[in-house]
């Protein structure tokens, strides 16, 4: 008998490359959930950021705030009579850590009020799942999935992002976090791979971190 979840609303997050959108449309068929995908491929400001950060980071910024806002509103309110479950692969919160560190100091004070009135107005995940990947895997992958913009990121930018990530889990443990250590597994290829994570995202949870790391012989 397939396992279901024991929370209604899971979210995945991770760093670019992380695989969030390949695991929450992995599980939105798993568990016949709605699947809420973050419309970022839309965005105008983003090859444009990527190719001169300074001139465009606030407006790709404010950008991801109304789009993300407008998003998970209508998303996360309209209720589905035939899906019992949500999946997402991202959480608002992320306007906050990406604008943390792409913004200057007067925009990011700026920004943060912005964030704080709108951030009431969106439902937390009963379940957090972050993807945590060393910065030569998360590099290989955005190599292999061929977006031309993002060929350029460097490591340090990738590492400041890991870093804002895990400062935010460990300030808001009143979450339901699962901190999964991607580094020895592929649940995209690995069938066994994905069934254990299937089988650990269906687990009743404490609010806290949760830290799994699967064995490296684990096939």
């Amino acid at each position: 008998m397939a396992v279901k979840p024991v929370y209604e609303f899971i979210a995945i997050e991770g760093n670019i490359g992380a695989g969030k959108t390949s695991l929450a449309t992995l599980l939105s068929k798993e568990f016949n959930a709605k699947l809420i995908l973050e419309e970022f491929e839309d965005n105008s400001f983003l090859p444009k950021f990527y190719n001169d950060a300074s001139r465009f980071a606030f407006p790709l910024e404010m950008s991801f705030l109304a789009a993300r806002f407008n998003q998970l509103k209508k998303q996360l309110l309209e209720p589905d009579l035939f899906q019992q479950y949500l999946v997402s692969d991202y959480i608002f919160a992320k306007c906050l850590l990406f604008s943390k560190i792409n913004l200057d100091d007067d925009e990011y004070d700026l920004y943060l009020r912005l964030f704080e009135i709108i951030n009431q107005q969106i439902r937390q995940p009963d379940l957090l799942v972050y993807l945590h990947n060393p910065i030569e895997k998360l590099q290989w992958n955005i190599l292999n999935r061929g977006r031309s913009y993002e060929q350029k990121i460097e490591d340090e930018y990738l590492q400041s992002l890991s870093d804002a990530y895990l400062h935010y889990l460990h300030q808001n443990t009143h979450l339901r976090i699962l901190l999964v250590d991607c580094s020895s597994i592929d649940f995209v290829v690995n069938t066994n791979h994905y069934q254990s994570l299937v089988n650990l995202i269906c687990k009743e949870y404490t609010p806290g971190i949760h830290h799994v790391r699967f064995l490296a012989e684990t096939k």
